[in-house]
């Protein structure tokens, strides 16, 4: 059987230039990177200026004190091949005080989704500001000045946002009143499209341009010290103290339970961004780049060896057969990530190897598994977390979660599920840039008064049990769900691509990549088409339950195709028409120079923007 023939209509077109393109998951954020590329500033500027703008916009799927891991290559030519696909490390580590014994002397035995004692370390600002100080050109304050004007004088809130701030109205009123004070206008929720301002953050970054600043040097040693001092006032500075001594009053977490935080300004002082090599895999004449395994990264490569050998029609999304043999390398590739991946020395080459993956592949059935099904690495036992059994709501999930779980407590504990920012760019030099900001969600604790944000939770990721390199120990990064990607043809950059989503990242990233590598999808095409995935896993956030054989389809994928999913046994749950994938990218045509931007059109808020 052939690969389906792609749909000849998008929802918009795929954009065409020869300047520069971003796409993002905000308007505001592309716009902004695309007037720093208009201004004659590189990827990297516009890049980091854009990011900072999502901190303003989109609170409530990312903030200032979360996490962000990115991928980028410099521009190559014949005089300066680059460094190849280099990964942003922007993810902090587990607190000194944040160790198994004393999560367990408070009576827990996972790590809350929501509250303190999920913080790991912030990472972002640093990791962004490394990257602008590295390869940027723009100063400091103008950079910074898109995001100060907006947290000062407001910006429209957008609905995910407002919907977000009303889920968790009482969980506010009732016990995170610095929240209430600022998200809450007289107790009420603010509506979409309502401007909405924070002068506190604001007044974070104008701390930052003060620190830079100080520095008077003049040439490139000059901007560079610049950007030190504000990281340094930033790891040292209001942020910490105010952090850590907020954070070690008791308050509610999302067990719903009360606990105080353990970071301490030590921990923001110890922690700083860094670069790492990429770890890459060849997949049908493309090798595509990822993170580590303190990542979810690896899986997606894994995912795609497993299915390389295989017809093109078991490649197709839109078959019976191909979306069975998608969602059943899934399950095996994120066995493999909830055993083996953590902040720890694994052995990708035996995961990435032949004979494993042909090993691996051999367990592909006709029917779906509803096991959990982790590999041998090296005549090891594999880790086997605890699973949680969920179904319903649970198995439905498109994001990430979470200040409380199960319906019978959303007035009272707020939940709802929070999600993840994505950005890419790529500008007419060649330098491109793909970044996942997320963390810090203005429902993962209480917003610090002094700061306008809070801390993020990534520490839920953890396991509190010992000895797994996901296990929760001071100093250790948390295993990430954090996931862009690079695909580079002939040595040279393609395209950057990723996704918010959670566990889901890598999985609607997945369906693009066949789509465009195998099918020959042009990127809107492939963004638009219909989206499914597995969630046979333990989900990487608290509560950390799990659906077997579970997967979550968008009815465009047809009758036909759904139907046969569930007489192979997937327990599908139907999630609407347009709910699935928020996949975004950026390229270049490798035979004209042309360069290329696609966006996730679901939820009316992702753009592209270029020429």
């Amino acid at each position: 059987m052939t690969y389906t023939a792609p749909p000849s209509f998008t929802t918009r077109p795929t954009l065409t230039g020869t300047f520069g393109m971003t796409a993002s998951t905000h308007w505001l954020a592309t716009a902004t990177a695309q007037s720093v590329l208009e201004r004659g500033g590189n990827a990297f500027d516009a890049a980091v200026a854009a990011a900072f703008v999502l901190h303003v916009v989109e609170p409530h799927l990312n903030g200032p004190g979360g996490d962000l891991v990115a991928i980028f290559h410099e521009a190559v030519d014949e005089a300066s091949p680059g460094a190849g696909p280099t990964v942003l490390m922007g993810q902090g580590p587990a607190p000194a005080g944040a160790s198994i014994e004393h999560y367990r002397r408070e009576g827990l035995e996972l790590v809350p989704g929501a509250g303190g004692l999920a913080a790991a370390v912030p990472g972002a600002v640093d990791a962004w500001l490394l990257l602008l100080r590295d390869h940027g050109t723009w100063e400091l304050s103008d950079v910074l000045s898109y995001a100060i004007g907006y947290a000062r004088d407001g910006h429209p809130l957008v609905a995910g946002a407002a919907a977000t701030i009303a889920r968790v109205a009482q969980l506010f009123r009732d016990d995170w009143p610095t929240s209430a004070a600022l998200w809450l206008e007289d107790g009420a929720a603010p509506q979409a499209g309502d401007i909405v301002r924070n002068p506190a953050y604001a007044a974070v970054l104008d701390g930052l341009v003060h620190a830079s600043c100080t520095v008077r040097d003049d040439g490139p040693v000059g901007r560079a010290a610049r950007i030190d001092a504000a990281r340094r006032e930033w790891r040292t500075g209001i942020v910490a103290h105010e952090a850590s001594a907020f954070l070690a009053q008791e308050h509610r977490h999302s067990d719903g339970t009360a606990h105080a935080g353990v970071i301490t300004p030590d921990d923001f002082a110890a922690f700083e961004a860094r670069y790492e090599p990429a770890v890459t895999h060849g997949f049908r004449g493309r090798v595509v780049a990822k993170a580590g395994a303190w990542t979810q990264g690896p899986a997606l490569l894994q995912t795609l060896g497993l299915l390389e050998p295989l017809a093109d029609d078991l490649l197709d999304p839109s078959q019976e057969s191909g979306a069975h043999t998608i969602l059943e390398a899934q399950k095996l590739a994120l066995a493999d990530r909830d055993a083996w991946f953590g902040d720890a020395d694994v052995d990708l080459d035996a995961l990435l190897a032949e004979d494993y993956l042909a090993e691996r592949r051999a367990l592909i059935g006709p029917t779906a598994s509803g096991e959990f099904r982790p590999g041998l690495l090296g005549g090891r036992t594999p880790f086997r977390p605890p699973l949680r059994t969920s179904y319903g709501a649970a198995s439905a999930a498109t994001g990430e979660p979470t200040v409380a779980h199960g319906e019978a407590r959303v007035s009272r504990n707020g939940e709802t599920r929070g999600d993840t920012c994505h950005l890419d760019v790529i500008d007419r030099w060649g330098n491109v840039v793909s970044a996942t900001p997320s963390g810090g969600w203005l429902q993962s604790s209480p917003t610090i008064p002094a700061l306008g944000f809070c801390l993020g939770t990534r520490l839920q990721m953890t396991w509190l049990e010992p000895g797994h390199p996901s296990s929760l120990v001071p100093g250790r990064r948390p295993r990430t769900t954090l996931t862009p990607t690079l695909v580079l043809r002939d040595g040279v950059p393609e395209f950057a691509i990723g996704s918010p989503g959670g566990d889901q990242q890598d999985q609607w990233q997945l369906l693009a990549l066949l789509r465009m590598i195998v099918g020959g999808y042009s990127p809107q095409q492939a963004i638009d088409a219909p989206a499914l995935h597995t969630t046979s896993m333990p989900e990487s956030f608290w509560p950390r339950t799990w659906a077997p054989a579970g997967a979550v389809v968008e009815d465009r994928l047809g009758d036909a195709v759904i139907d046969g999913l569930v007489r192979r046994g997937h327990a599908v749950t139907r999630a609407g028409d347009w709910a699935l994938g928020r996949v975004s990218a950026v390229g270049r045509d490798g035979a004209n120079g042309i360069l290329w931007a696609a966006a996730n059109p679901r939820g009316m808020q992702g753009y592209a923007a270029g020429r």
